[in-house]
């Protein structure tokens, strides 16, 4: 039986010497991996790791599986997995007839996932099945036409932007979006708080709020333990949360405060850039000493949002609100007249940058659902129509 790991169950950093070679057992894996402390021998239970009610239920469609039993899956290498139950961790690779069924990146397996497992030895498995996802952080995959499963059975995600050059308000709403289309409670953190001025801070913070009144603000920096206690008033036994950001934000670092072992891998700050260098290249969960479950992603370069209408209209219920009153039921609320929308925008009742994020992801989305045929061809319209809409935006507020 394999070591109970700590403070983590798999963790850390893909520094493979061939990026192209599979690991072909647990131990090679973890002998790759930054792993962190261990829980001075204590047993790790399926409760801890987030295994609840819902998926037992959903485990007793499989009960005719013969020797099969719940794990959760705690890392991915280029389809092989590592997955943890409460007996140990296991080297584990999906079956044939799951990859001939498979029809896109969204049908495999995911970090956070409940699966069926056999095991075939000491230290390997095969997933037979992926349980129900609960909750989904999922994004447009680079630039090709498919989804990528970010986090799976995620409670709530802490999107971590930092105040030296990375905030941004547009981008959290990005975030949102991504999260509220996942089920999954989004909360913000500010990281690097002890870089700007207490004025500046205050203004920052008021500004969010006014922007995100629904939204859960944390301010934090890791040189001050004070200042994460909110941050782990958050944090509760048996729930799973993921923190989400652009590299170099500081996600690593709170973690590691949350851990209290510094045992992840931190970059030095680039003086350049004035933050951290990106580190973190896996995904990677952690059980946290006082309960909890954390994962920690790789720096996210865009935020691309797919299948998102749900999403947007719980982030933008404020617009979705004022359509309502719009003279057309179909109306985009670029350039119909009597479109409530553009009145309240002219009129300073909504915020300008507000509306144009909103026909920005409200677009994007339009456009991922697309064939692709109709994307080709709408590629090339795409960029103007977000410079006619300020145009037309602009001839309204004249006309007024």
């Amino acid at each position: 039986m394999t070591e109970s790991l700590p403070g983590s169950i798999v963790g850390g950093k893909d520094s493979l010497p061939n990026r192209d070679q599979k690991p072909t057992n647990i131990a090679q894996y973890l002998s790759c991996a930054s792993v962190v402390t261990r829980l001075m021998n204590e047993e790790i239970s399926l409760t801890d790791l987030g295994y609840n009610d819902s998926f037992e239920a959903a485990l007793r469609e499989y009960a005719e599986l013969e020797g099969c039993s719940p794990a959760r899956v705690t890392a991915e290498h280029k389809g092989a997995y590592v997955v943890k139950d409460e007996e140990g961790e296991y080297f584990a690779t999906v079956t044939g007839k799951h990859m001939h069924e498979a029809s896109s990146r969204a049908d495999y397996p995911a970090v956070g996932d409940w699966v069926v497992i056999a095991k075939t030895s000491e230290d390997k498995a095969v997933i037979n099945h992926i349980l129900p996802r609960k909750t989904q952080l999922k994004k447009k995959y680079s630039s090709k036409d498919d989804t990528q499963i970010i986090a799976a059975n995620v409670d709530c995600v802490f999107i971590v932007e930092s105040l030296d050059r990375d905030y941004n308000l547009n981008r959290f709403e990005r975030y949102f979006v991504l999260a509220k289309e996942g089920g999954v409670t989004p909360v913000a953190i500010l990281n690097k708080t002890d870089l700007v001025s207490f004025e500046d801070l205050e203004s920052i913070i008021q500004k969010f709020k006014e922007r995100f009144e629904d939204v859960p603000l944390v301010c934090t920096t890791t040189h001050n333990d004070e200042a994460l206690s909110e941050l782990r008033a958050h944090i509760k036994a048996g729930q799973t949360y993921s923190f989400l950001g652009s590299s170099g934000v500081g996600k690593s670092s709170l973690i590691n405060s949350l851990l209290g072992t510094g045992k992840l891998e931190v970059g030095d700050i680039g003086e350049h850039a004035g933050r951290g260098k990106h580190t973190t290249t896996a995904r990677a969960m952690y059980v946290l000493p006082g309960g909890g479950v954390v994962i920690d992603n790789p720096g996210t370069r865009g935020v691309g949002v797919v299948e998102a209408e749900r999403g947007v209209e719980d982030v933008f219920d404020e617009i979705t609100d004022m359509s309502a009153s719009c003279k057309y039921s179909n109306c985009t609320h670029t350039q119909e007249p009597g479109c409530a929308v553009l009145k309240a925008v002219a009129a300073g009742e909504l915020e300008e940058q507000k509306y144009q994020n909103y026909i920005r992801l409200t677009k994007e989305n339009e456009h991922y659902e697309m064939n692709d045929l109709e994307k080709r061809r709408k590629d090339r319209t795409f960029g103007k129509f977000i410079k006619n809409s300020k145009k037309d935006l602009k001839k309204f507020k004249q006309s007024e």
